[in-house]
């Protein structure tokens, strides 16, 4: 195919080569893997300038450690730039797909390469899923100093780490990528006309990069691998709009591509039915998905959100089962455990629902960015010292209990934001009986304040 007008040729595409270099072959994340600390987007809490760990990997000086944190956060790459930075032979190695076994060939490699001076990086990609025998393997060559192991894992270490070995590691916590960082990630590699699709001569409109900022779910790999699809969708040249992004978002794998888009389009399904009441199709896809290779560790995680987030108040046992699934799984393990998390399952899809628990959340937060200086109300402060009950802090405070209802009216919101409503109950299931109970308070505090007697009889 020739090159189109005014492209230029990525290194290894002489005109005359009826083949595409090597990195072209590669994923577009693959390629626009960063390849130092300043082209890494992202975790400015680990890796800005003065930060410990950016130090460290400056200094040369990184000791074993693990990454937690979500898919395409930049774990794996975050390994690499360290073994760069520190002069060490990085060695890739899947808890997933390889064993104990490969441990052994990799210590037995870094051994001899220890012997001229160069020290080894085992980065254990997915390393919770191996078990706690297994973890054990690493523990005396990283005692030894023979390996640097750098985990990943997407789950906390506190659970699925062998204490022996996770008194050897540093924790460090990545956090998903901001709509911001995804929109810096996506503009680079729009530009960038070596590794990117700079040479393809796009024309991307402003709201196709935000909209795949923003349906992303802070994962970088998501991100490029469908820009990279839009891209094809529209060709060299093409003009790539919302819609079309909106199209990539929604392309049909054919195959569980674990880790790959149509992971997180199951997980979409999944947390979508729950919400719709649909038992059975909340049923179907947690099946494709663990029968795919999926950690059932991901559903339950989303589940407990979706207990807190879509049934809330409304069934406040919702929550407590769904811990306790997790707990039961953990307990059994598959296949028994997979028991527990369809009783999960079932109870959440056909509980009623409620997001008024996370309206309020917002509401408040929102109020308390707007009013950073609001003052406690004086008859509500603590008044431990003798002064502060001379400045009138607990004074005319109500205790409650005094009174039959255990209820008094009097205020407790600063000032400036009495008679504000942050939580308006749903008309479902138990908020229906939060409902009632606010109704009776609010009642006595009209009693209270419209002068009528009775207010506590």
């Amino acid at each position: 195919m020739a090159a189109g007008k005014g492209r230029r040729r990525p290194e290894g595409e002489g005109s005359d080569s009826l083949f595409v270099s090597p990195m072209r072959m590669q994923p577009l994340a693959a390629r626009m893997r960063p390849r130092s600390l300043d082209e890494f987007v992202g975790q400015a809490h680990l890796l800005a300038p003065g930060r410990p760990l950016r130090e460290a990997i400056e200094r040369g000086m990184v000791g074993s450690m693990v990454f937690w944190g979500p898919p395409g956060t930049g774990k794996t790459t975050l390994a690499r730039l360290i073994a760069r930075h520190t002069e060490r032979e990085f060695v890739s190695f899947s808890a997933v797909t390889e064993g104990v076994a490969r441990v052994r060939e990799i210590v037995a490699e870094a051994e001899g390469r220890l012997s001229y001076g160069r020290g080894t990086i085992l980065f254990a990609d997915e390393i919770h899923r191996f078990n706690k025998s297994q973890q054990d393997a690493f523990l005396p060559h990283v005692e030894a100093g023979t390996i640097t192991l750098v985990g990943a894992t997407t789950e906390n270490p506190s659970f699925e780490i062998t204490g022996a070995l996770l008194s050897r590691l540093r924790v460090f916590v990545l956090k998903s990528l901001t709509a911001e960082d995804l929109t810096v990630v996506l503009r680079r590699a729009i530009a960038d006309e070596d590794r990117g699709l700079g040479a393809r001569h796009l024309d991307v409109d402003d709201d196709a990069v935000t909209l795949l900022a923003e349906l992303a779910d802070g994962d970088a790999r998501r991100a490029l691998t469908v820009l990279e699809a839009a891209a094809d969708h529209v060709g060299d040249g093409g003009h790539m709009t919302a819609e079309v992004t909106r199209e990539a978002l929604q392309l049909r794998v054919s195959r569980f591509d674990k880790g790959g888009e149509e992971t997180y389009n199951m997980l979409s399904a999944f947390h979508k039915s729950l919400r719709g009441s649909d038992p059975q199709a909340a049923l179907f896809w947690m099946a494709r998905f663990v029968e795919g290779g999926g950690d059932p560790m991901v559903l339950f995680r989303r589940s407990i959100a979706m207990a807190a987030e879509d049934v809330g108040l409304a069934d406040p046992e919702a929550l407590k089962l769904a811990v306790a699934a997790r707990d039961a799984y953990h307990m059994l393990g598959p296949p028994e455990g997979y028991l527990p998390l369809a009783q999960m399952i079932i109870y959440l899809a056909t509980a009623p629902k409620s997001n008024s628990a996370k309206a309020a959340l917002g509401a408040a937060m929102d109020a308390a960015r707007e009013n950073p200086t609001a003052e406690v109300p004086l008859h509500i402060r603590n008044a431990p010292t003798g002064l502060m009950k001379e400045l009138g802090y607990g004074k005319g405070y109500q205790y409650a209990h005094d009174v039959a209802e255990a209820y008094i009216p009097q205020e407790y919101l600063p000032e400036k934001l009495r008679g504000t409503t942050f939580y308006q109950p749903g008309g479902f299931g138990f908020e229906r009986e939060i409902a009632k109970r606010l109704a009776w308070w609010e009642e006595l505090r009209r009693r209270a304040t419209g002068g009528e007697d009775g207010a506590h009889e």
